[in-house]
């Protein structure tokens, strides 16, 4: 399939810019915003799952604590298996991102395409401003997408 006849691809940034790295996944879909159709949510599930319901590629990004060094971008095929649930912090929702993912497919509620991109967060508390590894992350990232 050539690039221009490709779907068009959808990006949420799951998070809170008032939660330091936890504004991660919002700081990519920033700087994606004039490339492609972007969304950011707090990463509340069923907000998600409406989000997607009629995307046909899906790539969202979200902060993780994984134990992994701060900055650490991890990829998912969201199709192929679950999302490692306890890596994703659950903030100020209790149905997130790993339970919105199992839900669609339970549903068959799925895009055809689901790219999960987790960045390791170091500092979550309240506050702005990315730490400078999770900034360095989000650039990288959103140039690696940009270049899907």
């Amino acid at each position: 399939m050539r690039r221009e006849e490709a779907s068009p691809l959808l990006v949420i940034g799951v998070g809170n810019a008032w939660r330091h790295d936890d504004g991660a996944g919002p700081a990519v879909a920033e700087r994606l915003a004039e490339r492609v159709a972007t969304l950011i949510l707090p990463g509340e599930g069923t907000e998600l799952l409406e989000a997607w319901r009629e995307a046909d590629r899906v790539i969202v990004v979200d902060a993780m604590q994984s134990g992994a060094p701060v900055g650490t971008v991890r990829r998912f095929d969201a199709l192929e298996a679950p999302l490692p649930a306890r890596s994703f912090p659950h903030l100020s929702h209790s149905f997130g991102l790993p339970e919105a993912v199992e839900m669609a497919r339970l549903l068959g509620g799925l895009p055809r395409e689901l790219t999960v991109f987790g960045i390791e967060a170091g500092d979550l508390s309240f506050g702005r401003g990315l730490g400078p590894d999770v900034a360095d992350a989000v650039g990288r990232l959103a140039g690696e997408i940009m270049e899907r």
